[in-house]
């Protein structure tokens, strides 16, 4: 199996592999499932942790704001009956999803699905042609509506911010000239033009356009901002000893996880719009190594983990602190999300 420039999973004849849930192994030590326990999956996706989850005797509420995914799902959901709930919403919002006594853990993987990859039609890969999308609900603002409509400033902002792009002028520039002239349609329309604009050298290990698609589903689904809320619901909705996983694959996310555990374990000193009075309680106590990664073996079989990164806290009984977004420094770019066709 090898990765393909779009970011998905290919087997020896170039078709789509079944999903591999990344981490596996190291996710259930850390979520510690069990008979009469429930967890909450905030990332459904093709169902592996759950599956897994189910077999440690464990119930489960899936989350996935995916219809796709959910439709998917209904088959496992008959499977398991009376043991796993299956419902479409944002992550985010998982705490309304969490019975009043409080969850056993909570798993979330970032990103976006091998599953959505292999899906042309859905725009996130630029490996297979097909329109310039990238929503996981399927509504709101496309990326096509970003590249063709977002004011250049706010482009060069959204490539530098959430993609980490060195050429994030040069490329918003180009697609400023050629938007004039005929909109961007195609996941190919904008990957060939960046790829003319930023031709790909040889020491290059990732195709020009791999940054400008990561910013703009980033931004598309605003993951960013449903992370550090997903963060805070589960501190929320955990009961204590309840423990939270959670799985990234860059380091956007990863540093927003870390912030979120070093404030919550009483370490970080406050805010830094709000200067600490007086000594904090720990909401979360680290569970094993503060960042676990995958080791040679999964990265060889499965290429998508050789940038996973696994953290995890055990819920204390200190009640859960105010949302504070400021610990995490993000982009303030909500004021794109009006953004058209």
């Amino acid at each position: 199996m090898v990765a393909n420039s779009g970011g998905g999973l290919t087997d020896a004849d170039g078709g789509p592999v079944r999903h591999i849930p990344v981490l596996l192994k190291e996710v259930l030590e850390a979520l510690a499932p069990a008979p009469g326990k429930l967890i909450l999956d905030g990332t459904f996706g093709a169902g592996g942790y759950t599956s897994a989850i189910l077999a440690a005797g464990a119930d489960v509420i899936a989350l996935d704001r995916d219809p796709t995914a959910i439709a998917a799902g209904q088959a496992m959901v008959a499977a398991h009956a009376g043991h796993l709930t299956l419902i479409q919403s944002q992550f985010s919002q998982l705490a309304d999803h969490a019975p009043q006594d409080g969850l056993d853990g909570v798993v979330l993987d970032i990103g976006v699905s091998s599953m959505q990859l292999d899906e042309a039609e859905r725009g996130f890969s630029f490996s297979k042609n097909g329109p310039l999308d990238m929503r996981m609900s399927a509504s709101g603002v496309s990326a096509a509506d970003v590249v063709n409509h977002a004011k250049l400033a706010d482009l060069i902002r959204i490539f530098v911010f959430l993609g980490e792009e060195k050429q994030a002028p040069r490329i918003a520039h180009a697609i400023e000239k050629r938007r004039a002239e005929a909109p961007f349609v195609t996941t190919r329309d904008l990957a060939g033009l960046i790829e003319v604009v930023t031709p790909r050298k040889a020491k290059d290990k990732i195709h020009p356009a791999t940054r400008v698609f990561q910013a703009l589903r980033i931004f598309v689904n605003d993951e960013l901002g449903e992370l550090a809320q997903a963060l805070f619901a589960a501190e929320r909705a955990l009961k204590p000893g309840g423990r939270l996983v959670v799985v990234t694959f860059h380091s956007l996310e990863d540093r927003i996880v870390k912030k979120f555990f070093t404030d919550r374990s009483g370490r970080a000193g406050g805010s830094r719009h709000m200067p600490v009075v007086h000594e904090r309680l720990a909401t979360f106590d680290p569970i094993g190594k503060s960042m676990i990664s995958a080791g040679d073996a999964e990265a060889e079989i499965n290429p998508r983990a050789r940038s996973a990164k696994l953290r995890a806290g055990l819920r204390t009984g200190v009640q859960a602190e105010a949302v504070d977004l400021s610990i995490f420094d993000l982009p303030n770019l909500a004021s794109l999300g009006k953004l058209g066709g």
